[in-house]
Formats: structure tokens, sequence, C-alpha cells
């Protein structure tokens, strides 16, 4: 039949491609090691990147390597795995193809499982991106922490006061954890490891602003520990400004309706977008884009295409969704092959139950918060929590060796080891 090409050339094991190197592809294709299948993951870098540090290697306490791990290094020990740099371009549910790259290549596939994270969303202003980029990659984390040191070089050369309070003013958009540990972090460094080093400029002059359009911060924590906190940030002093919708961006501010923050820096933590393949995979999306999947994590209508991780919404113990976080992501990648695994073993499938194990954000040096339903922390214990636990995420025993000398070094001396500015003649930020 014409329409059957790549089902004539697959070979005898069923074949599994999975679109994703992050926390949901990785989980899947590890837990496909020992089964009678031929693997395909696809990303269109070749690190996975332990996303909730990011932000780290932004303010310079981290170096993108600390918290990457080469993909094919992760999965050498599987034989029945193969790695391709490679990006998803479409995906023919009818052929069971993916095409990728640009000359289209076709992928065949038995078992598809789509896990290409997300992006960040401006809302349909689009135009904003190059004044507050997010905060997704590596090479977003690098450029977040170019604009941010060199706010302050700009400003050591500034004579005009007023031009040099722009310098040093820093507005961060949206109120979940991103927004609130970046916007933590930046104090610490400016009046601790910053202020003895420049000669014209005071550091500790500097003003950061936390901008969200909600009643309140972190949103999906509950409210008592959103407000410690408020408080914590508050005296740290970031300004915290609920209820503010931003109504435009540019290079020399921020616009909440008539009023201008002034600032030359500021970075946007306010939204996510799910990757363009969902619309490929004929299911009802959500506003983001996201794909209403069943409660066994597959498509409507294609039982044999999983989506999971940022691409997917599902809802679990009635109306609550399903968080769109990394161990989300790790769980339904493990879901997913098992149903794999339980087709092949002609099993029913099971519907998926998703594990809440806790919720933490740092705010800042010994300061952070964790949920764990009934039993709840603040401060120096929650700290400690979250330390002890994105340690133990890291992929490889080098990243935890490094990043925990690291935090050790920083935690003791005030400083911060990554302070690097790179591509300083190709970069010229907006608006200069």
């Amino acid at each position: 039949m014409p329409d059957e090409p790549a089902r004539a050339a697959r070979p005898a094991r069923p074949r599994v491609l999975i679109i994703g190197g992050g926390f949901g592809g990785i989980d899947a294709a590890r837990a496909l090691r020992r089964q009678n299948v031929d693997i395909t993951l696809i990303d269109r870098t070749n690190h996975f990147i332990f996303q909730p540090l990011l932000y780290q290697v932004a303010t310079a306490a981290l170096a993108p390597s600390d918290i990457t791990a080469p993909i094919r290094w992760i999965l050498r020990k599987q034989r029945n795995t193969e790695v391709l740099l490679a990006e998803a371009r479409e995906i023919d549910t009818a052929r069971r193809v993916v095409r990728v790259d640009d000359e289209m290549r076709e992928l065949p596939y038995d078992y598809l499982i789509v896990a290409p994270g997300a992006r960040h969303s401006y809302f349909g202003n689009d135009e904003w991106e190059p004044y507050a980029p997010g905060l997704k990659a590596v090479e977003d984390a690098s450029e977040i922490r170019r604009r941010f040191l060199l706010a302050y070089e700009k400003a050591e050369k500034i004579e005009d006061p007023r031009e040099r309070e722009e310098y040093l003013t820093f507005v961060i958009v949206g109120g979940g954890p991103t927004g609130v540990e970046l916007s933590g972090a930046i104090p610490f460094i400016a009046k601790k490891a910053l202020h003895s080093e420049f000669r014209r400029v005071d550091t500790r002059l500097t003003r950061v602003i936390l901008v969200e359009a909600g009643p309140r911060i972190l949103p999906s924590f509950p409210e008592d520990l959103a407000q410690h906190a408020t408080r914590d940030l508050a005296d740290l002093g970031v300004e915290v400004r609920v209820n503010s919708m931003v109504t435009g961006v540019a290079a020399d501010g921020v616009s909440i309706g008539s009023e201008k923050i002034r600032a030359r820096t500021s970075f946007w933590a306010a939204g996510n977008k799910a990757s363009p393949l969902g619309k490929f995979l004929g299911a009802s999306l959500d506003n983001a884009g996201r794909v209403k999947v069943n409660d066994d994590l597959s498509v409507p209508g294609h039982p044999e295409i999983f989506a999971i991780g940022d691409l997917a919404t599902l809802h679990y113990k009635g109306e609550r969704q399903v968080p769109w976080v990394c161990p989300a992501a790790m769980q339904e990648g493990r879901f997913a092959a098992k149903s794999i695994i339980q087709d092949l073993r002609r099993e029913p499938r099971k519907k998926f139950h998703y594990f809440n194990k806790g919720d933490l954000a740092t705010i800042g040096r010994s300061r952070a918060i964790a949920d764990f339903g009934r039993v709840k922390f603040t401060g120096w214990i929650a700290w400690v929590l979250w330390l002890f636990v994105h340690i133990m995420y890291l992929v490889g025993f080098r990243n935890r060796l490094v990043v925990f000398i690291e935090w050790a070094y920083s935690y003791f001396t005030y400083q911060v080891g990554v302070r690097l500015i790179t591509d300083v003649e190709r970069y010229k930020p907006p608006g200069d």
C-alpha cells in the first residue's frame, strides 16, 4: 500500500522513538533499557540540562557544565538505544514517521514518546523577548548572565547618576519559582560578591523589582509559605509588586499600565508555551498548546503515541492539574515506558497517578520554603533540604561534587566563581 512504506521498513523488534532528552525523555529511555525494543532518542542539543539550577548559571554561581551532561554519556550503557542530534519538525501520525532537520529525514516508529519541553511565553508580545530574555536553556542562562554582569560594567563608566541608577535596576517579570529564585540571588551577589571589585559604582545600591500579575507570588505554594517568601525577599531588599500586569517592555524599562519602571536590564519568568509539535498529533490543545492526553498519557485516537512533560495536560485528584515540573515529567516518562511494556506483554494499561513528593523553592542564602503537604518548612531547614534534593538529582558524580564544592565556597566566602562575560565585542544590549 502507498501509505505503508515506513511500516514495511521496520525491524522485527518494536521501535520506540523519543523526542526530547529532558527529564521525561531520559527517564523513559532508562525504563526501557532491558526491553526487547529498539530505542531512538532525538534532541536538538547533545546535552541534558538540570533546569532547576539554570538560574544559578544565570547569576554566575555555577558554570553551564556543572548542571549539564551529554545525553550519549547518560545512555552509553544501553545497547538498545541510539541518540541522534536532530530537531523534530513534523509528526505524520498516519504513516508513523517523524520528520527531522531541514532535509526532513523520516524516522519511523511503532511507539512515540513526545517530550520536547517548552519555551517561555510572552502572551502574544514576542517583540518583548529581545529586551527581557527568558530562562529555559543553557544559552538563555548565559545570555542573562552576560546582561547581568554587563550592567555593572556599564554603570562603572557612566557619569550621569540617573542613567547609572537605571543600569543598577533589574526587573524580573513573573513571581513563580524561577522569578523568585532569580530576584533573591541578585542582591546577594551585588552586595557581597561585587561590592569590593568596583571603584566608581556602589553595587550595594542595586535595585531588584519582582513583578507579578496575580494577587501573590508563588501561586503553586500554600499562601502562608508564599507570604513567608515575600517577607524574605523584602528582607533582601527586593521590591515585590503584585497585581501588576506588564503592558510593555523596552530597552529602557518595563511598563505597568501608565507607570514606567526605568531599568536597562529585565528578565522574563512569567509563562511557558508548549512545543509546536503538539499541533501534529490531531488532539485537543489547551491555551498554551499542550495536548489533552488520556489518563494513560496517550494521545486520543493514537494509543501508540504518548505526550508527556510540558507538552501534556492532565488532571489528577479531581480538578488539580498535574504540574509542569521536573518530578512530574520523570514520573510520566517512566509511566509511558511501562505502558509500552504492558502492551508488549499483552497486559492492560493502567491509569497514570501523579505522586507529589513536595515542592521546594529557595529565596536566597539560608532562605527557602518547602511544602510536603501536611508538613511545611521555612528558613534554614528548608534551605538545607533544597540543597540536598538538588544535589542528589543532579546527573553524574562529578556534577554533584563540583556543585557541592561551589556552594560551600560561596557560603563561606560570599563569592561566586563564574563571573564570565563572553562575546563582549559581539554583544550590544537592545537600545544601545
